[in-house]
């Protein structure tokens, strides 16, 4: 069963962020991430694309502003979408592909205050969910469509040690009672990758 499939049958998924030895002497890698049911049966994985060593330099320097590429796979190691990040300093934006190439949709930053704000768009630019963290709660991330709660995505604890020395980020996501397509279902997946790049990858943030 591809990850596709698998994805709509889980109520929960664990992301777990794979670390690497470097980390410990704050030399950042190349990001790694599985991806867990809610038992914690490994059914993905995602990788960033690995860019030589310029691409270090550049995500050394430029953090999370830099273009990337996210190359999700089933426990298989099958390819089944891609996501792009393009350059940017403001509003940051994700796109999403299936391993065809066709558009899926995007996560579109908007500004707020006190909050992180985005839209999940449709391929021609329609708001189909929109995700804000609460008032000043940075760890959780609501995700509504039609005024319904579709998930809620949220930083786990990692654990003293992990958090003062390692970027090992763990997230979960539960999803609710809203209908989500395939598609659907991947956009929120690939949203909760990028709020670890976004806002807890520390390289991006020092």
């Amino acid at each position: 069963m591809s990850l596709l499939e698998t994805l709509k049958d889980q109520n929960q998924l664990i992301i777990r962020q794979r670390k690497e030895l470097a980390e410990l002497i704050g030399f950042e890698t190349r990001n790694k991430y599985e991806i867990c049911d809610q038992n914690g049966q490994v059914i993905g994985f995602c990788a960033e694309q690995q860019k030589g060593f310029f691409g270090l330099l550049i995500r050394q320097f430029l953090g999370h502003w830099r273009s990337f590429e996210l190359h999700f796979f089933d426990n298989q190691r099958q390819q089944v979408f891609t996501v792009k990040h393009p350059f940017k300093i403001f509003f940051q934006r994700l796109e999403v592909f299936s391993v065809r190439g066709q558009y899926i949709g995007a996560l579109q930053q908007r500004f707020g205050i006190f909050r992180k704000k985005f839209d999940i768009e449709t391929p021609q630019g329609r708001v189909i969910m929109k995700m804000e963290s609460g008032f000043l709660q940075f760890w959780t991330f609501p995700i509504f469509k039609n005024s319904q709660e579709a998930a809620v995505i949220r930083k786990k604890w990692s654990g003293l040690f992990k958090e003062a020395f390692m970027d090992a980020d763990n997230f979960l996501v539960e999803f609710g009672r809203a209908e989500l397509s395939e598609e659907e279902r991947s956009l929120i997946l690939a949203s909760a990758i990028f709020i670890d790049l976004q806002y807890f990858e520390r390289k991006a943030n020092s």
